[in-house]
């Protein structure tokens, strides 16, 4: 058992059998044993030893002062000096059957390392809502609530239960009289759920186990939703049940969750957190859709996500180890019927643009090669409930066919600030907000950001605008190509072809400065030199960042560059107003009609 203070990160208390207990710190990286009356239990039979403790003994921090720290044996000590001292404030709360206190301890397992111990308090919580309101549960099935600090203590045991091990204690939220109490059996050869809810501080109580029926699945572990009343989480011996009515039904919550035993739940950022028996802690991602759903006849729901943490960070995973969540906005949507045949269309929007567009059509004549377009992600469209992850990033630079563009053409990466997710399913439509907030481990400044998103953006709609002329240019260089064929044996048009081949030439010279198409490989970027496209492209990619600060060298190549950009701007914008111009008048007089038979084979 462990216990980490949530405002001193860098202290823990951790403990093991026989109440052994230590406060390690960060700073020193040293570990100081504090346990209340410090004897060597190996050997003795728990009659013989001043207090008796569980393998698991609690350890809690008070949630109204930090520095406050409880730890249950067969009573409940206090501390607040970090365990130089401490207080008894309860009475032996356990049944004390000294018929099984005798050596190796008992009825379950004898064992001589006191791990065993029977007679112990298990599970233990102080109120959220009102100091020194403090529920402490056994392993022989009490229950007692103090509500002044312990000096008065009054057994809540549900009525009619023989013994068990109380394993969890979940003070509700949303109201400061309503707890619920899971309580274990299996050592007693009973395999049935035992979880009560009480509305009135444990004065009565009502078994809510409707839907826990699964004869190899009782219950380890109840916890309450932070945001929604009345929403349940229900760690099992083979995985986790949900109820969004206060216990009255559960339903099995599967997922990819694989059939494991939860020992313990707990919610963190609004993510539901399992700590499982054998296969390490699994983390369910924003309950936001568990809190918000609602039954309705809509055709597409859309459910506000979380606020979202600009971090970047890779979602590969090693051997052995868990999965990173994915970089980006995850949130949840629901369809009233299968839309893979519908057109399903995400919009992301920042403030009246959209910057970011997914469909659920695969794209048939997609084509890619080297340094070339990533196949576009396709948004999932199957009926009930989807999820999906925006990636923070505008939409992708378009591509050159067959050009290797180093450096990518992904967009770049959005600032914090609020943000529109639009979904449209046919003709109905739905929208929701999302936040993503600054990166808390990073220094900067709305300011930085500001700086750092408009220097993104005039890269990007330079690119954009290079990239979309040179595939013009490459349009009007194959147009020109098939008129030359068409006319070359056509004497009145021999100034056109001319003209035409003057104008390719410009065409040409003009591309050579902005893209390199002889790179084919991406050996080829250290055998041809990178031209503007990719001057630029690397520029991106070195502001974007998570750090949002501009160096001034970043801001000196950027000056550079869009002088070079303006020069080569003014020399499209001339081939297009005088070359193409003159070329299109020569061609009208000339009477060249817009069909032309070649009898040439």
């Amino acid at each position: 058992m462990w216990n980490l203070t949530p405002n001193n990160p860098e202290t823990v208390y951790g403990g093991t059998f026989q109440g052994n207990i230590s406060k390690w710190t960060k700073t020193s990286r040293e570990q100081k044993s504090i346990k209340e009356y410090p004897e060597l239990g190996l050997s003795i039979a728990p009659k013989h030893a001043k207090h008796r403790y569980n393998w698991n003994a609690p350890i809690i921090s008070s949630p109204h002062n930090r520095t406050i720290i409880y730890h249950a044996g067969n009573v409940v000590f206090k501390t607040t000096d970090g365990g130089i001292n401490w207080a008894k404030i309860s009475p032996d709360l356990t049944k004390n059957e000294t018929d099984k206190h005798g050596p190796g301890g008992g009825p379950f397992t004898n064992e001589a390392a006191g791990g065993e111990n029977y007679n112990t308090l298990t599970a233990l919580v102080e109120s959220e809502h009102e100091e020194g309101v403090l529920y402490v549960g056994s392993d022989d099935g009490l229950l007692h609530i103090t509500r002044n600090g312990g000096k008065t203590w009054e057994n809540i045991t549900p009525k009619g239960i023989k013994d068990g091990i109380i394993n969890s204690i979940d003070v509700s939220s949303h109201d400061p009289a309503t707890a619920y109490i899971v309580i274990m059996r299996y050592k007693s050869m009973d395999l049935n759920s035992y979880v009560f809810k009480t509305t009135n501080y444990g004065q009565t109580w009502t078994k809510i186990v409707n839907g826990l029926n699964d004869p190899n699945g009782f219950v380890r572990v109840v916890r309450s939703d932070k945001k929604r009343k009345g929403l349940l989480y229900a760690g099992t011996e083979i995985g986790l049940y949900v109820s969004n009515d206060d216990g009255a039904h559960w339903q099995r919550l599967k997922l990819n969750l694989p059939i494991v035993p939860i020992n313990d739940l707990t919610i963190q950022d609004n993510d539901l957190v399992a700590a499982t028996s054998g296969r390490g802690f699994w983390i369910l991602d924003d309950l936001g859709l568990l809190q918000m759903i609602k039954p309705n006849n809509k055709a597409i729901q859309l459910f506000k996500p979380k606020d979202t943490y600009r971090i970047f960070g890779g979602t590969s995973k090693a051997v052995g180890q868990g999965q990173n969540p994915k970089n980006g906005v995850t949130f949840d949507y629901f369809l009233d019927k299968e839309a893979d045949t519908l057109d399903l269309k995400l919009e992301v929007l920042q403030d009246s643009k959209v910057i970011r567009t997914y469909t659920n059509k695969k794209h048939k004549d997609f084509k890619s090669w080297p340094g070339g377009p990533v196949k576009p992600q396709i948004l999932p469209s199957k009926k009930g409930f989807n999820r999906f992850t925006w990636d923070f990033k505008r939409d992708a630079l378009p591509a050159i066919n067959k050009i290797l563009i180093f450096g990518g053409l992904s967009g770049s990466r959005v600032s914090p600030g609020n943000y529109i997710l639009r979904l449209t399913l046919d003709d109905n439509t739905t929208e929701t907000t999302v936040t993503i907030l600054p990166n808390p481990a990073i220094n900067s400044s709305p300011q930085n950001f500001v700086a750092q998103q408009m220097m993104l953006n005039t890269i990007e709609s330079t690119i954009r605008d290079m990239h979309t002329a040179v595939n013009q240019m490459r349009s009007t260089k194959t147009q020109l190509d098939t008129y030359a064929k068409l006319l070359k044996d056509n004497e009145n048009a021999k100034s056109l072809v001319e003209k035409g081949e003057t104008l390719k030439k410009r065409i040409n010279n003009w591309e050579e400065n902005l893209i390199q198409a002889k790179q084919k490989t991406f050996q080829d970027i250290l055998n041809f030199n990178n031209k503007l496209n990719a001057q630029l492209i690397h520029l991106k990619n070195y502001i974007d960042q998570a750090d949002p600060k501009i160096t001034n060298g970043a801001k000196e190549r950027f000056n550079d560059l869009m002088k070079d950009w303006k020069v080569y701007k003014k020399e499209h914008d001339a081939i297009i107003n005088t070359e193409m111009n003159a070329y299109n008048a020569l061609y009208k007089s000339l009477n060249i009609p817009a069909l032309i038979i070649n009898d040439k084979k």
